[in-house]
């Protein structure tokens, strides 16, 4: 990896770290949906910290998982619910609720749509073309509802933090809202970076 990239690779991992850090000190909400929420970034950065050497991805995905991580810990500094922006919005606009989570679903399928191309160009014998197009989506659909599988099993164990957690704020099709999402997400990711991953893969040799 090029020094200018190894470079910005430390100042987004060093970002979302103290970003973790911060909104860990005094959430606003409660610490154990913090800690639900962010999980996932806990887990990813010393997986990619450990990973650089060895499988280095390229700078396009190492920017969107740092914004990635960037929407969860926010989400869960005040909950999906609360964010004040969001609140906001809803507010003068007269919504039915805080869509902060919808942009996170969003993103829950446009990020790792991306990840699972890399990972796939560069561990399976796919090319570029409409089956891998297929398969990201499939595997972002596949991801998007498990974590809703994730939401549901907290919400059986623990009714501590389980409305917070779920965030579905009243709305009787949240769970297929979001998935639908992290479908449009998938789409929207590949039509609109497939290019310009393709010239970074090409950069690293991996395509």
């Amino acid at each position: 990896m090029a020094l200018q990239a190894q470079s910005e690779l430390l100042w987004l991992g060093g970002g979302v770290a103290s970003l973790l850090i911060l909104s860990g000190l005094d959430p606003v909400a409660d610490r154990y949906t913090w800690f639900l929420e962010t999980l996932p970034v806990m887990i990813g950065l010393p997986l990619l910290y450990y990973t650089r050497q060895d499988f280095p991805l390229t700078i396009l995905v190492y920017r969107l998982l740092a914004l990635h991580a960037v929407i969860l810990i926010i989400g869960g500094y005040y909950t999906y619910a609360e964010v004040p922006l969001f609140n906001w919005l809803r507010d003068s606009y007269e919504l039915s609720r805080n869509h902060y989570d919808r942009i996170g679903h969003f993103f829950q399928g446009f990020v790792p749509a991306m990840l699972a191309r890399e990972i796939l160009l560069r561990r399976s014998p796919l090319k570029p073309g409409r089956w891998l197009f297929f398969l990201c989506v499939c595997f972002c659909l596949a991801f998007s509802a498990f974590y809703e599988l994730i939401e549901w099993w907290v919400a059986l164990l623990s009714e501590q933090a389980a409305e917070a957690f779920l965030g579905t704020q009243g709305d009787p099709w949240d769970t297929q809202t979001d998935m639908f999402l992290a479908l449009i997400g998938a789409i929207c990711a590949q039509l609109l970076l497939v290019k310009i991953h393709d010239r970074q893969l090409f950069r690293l040799g991996a395509i």
